[in-house]
């Protein structure tokens, strides 16, 4: 009886471990380990989340979590965190742009853009998801795309996510929040009706040694040589344009603080 006992608890311990391999995996490349534990990597710290107006549904993939305005059929606003290890990661980009089964209303398509001028502009880079096969496959769902000029898409947009990923290795973590500014007098492309804003948003939070820093930019649609910093605003100017309530849910004397004008000086550019 005994040994019946041991042997039924030795199986449940084997078992354990093999539950407990199979549900967290990284891989190293050279001194760096990339993380695929599902609950540690997902952004689900609402405290940091914009205000949710009436009606609105905060959806979560691994990587980043969004608000679907499905007049516009793109996001409202993304938002996901980043942190020294999530750079320069081992996987590259594979370009399967798809429909997010998320959105149950049905997002744009490849459809929409074919032929309309417009590049299938990420919100959440690629480039900042190359730490995770998963991630950087989910950052092209449509549901994280926006119709972009080429010569933005390609150029001031890309300087400013290029700086964005520099300034992530050099503090704690971020969180970044972005989207476009959307109306009812915008454009659109397909048969769907894909607005195609005239400005972006981009809001970064660093956190690095116990201390929070906040820098926005608003960037039209459209190509430009100018340096980034000609398209700071503070977060207040951010909230009055976009209509989104950036930090919320902190403290009225940290949302306050953190809102006001961005002091460049605090940033290397």
């Amino acid at each position: 009886m005994r040994k019946s006992i041991f042997k039924i608890g030795s199986l449940f311990g084997v078992f354990f471990i093999l539950v407990s391999l199979l549900s967290f995996k990284d891989y190293r490349c050279g001194d760096r380990v990339y993380d695929f534990d599902y609950k540690k990597n997902q952004n689900h710290d609402s405290l940091y989340y914009p205000g949710i107006d009436s009606g609105e549904i905060v959806l979560h993939h691994r990587s980043y979590d969004f608000v679907y305005d499905e007049s516009h059929e793109q996001s409202k606003w993304v938002f996901y965190k980043l942190s020294p290890s999530m750079i320069n990661g081992p996987y590259e980009r594979k370009n399967n742009f798809r429909k997010d089964p998320l959105v149950v209303s049905g997002t744009a398509s490849n459809e929409d853009y074919r032929g309309s001028g417009y590049d299938r502009g990420h919100l959440m880079p690629a480039a900042d998801m190359a730490w995770s096969s998963e991630s950087m496959s989910e950052s092209f769902f449509y549901s994280n795309m926006s119709p972009q000029f080429p010569s933005f898409n390609r150029g001031v947009w890309k300087r400013l996510e290029n700086r964005v990923r520099k300034w992530a290795l050099e503090c704690d973590s971020m969180y970044v929040f972005t989207g476009p500014l959307l109306n009812p007098e915008l454009d659109f492309i397909g048969v769907n009706h894909v607005s195609v804003p005239e400005y972006y948003f981009k809001v970064i939070l660093r956190f690095n040694n116990n201390s929070k820093e906040c820098i926005g930019f608003l960037m039209p649609n459209k190509s430009s040589k100018n340096d980034l910093t000609e398209f700071v605003f503070s977060v207040d100017s951010i909230e009055s344009e976009s209509n989104i309530d950036f930090f919320k849910f902190l403290n009225d004397s940290t949302e306050k603080r953190l809102q006001r004008k961005a002091n460049t000086n605090l940033w290397v550019w």
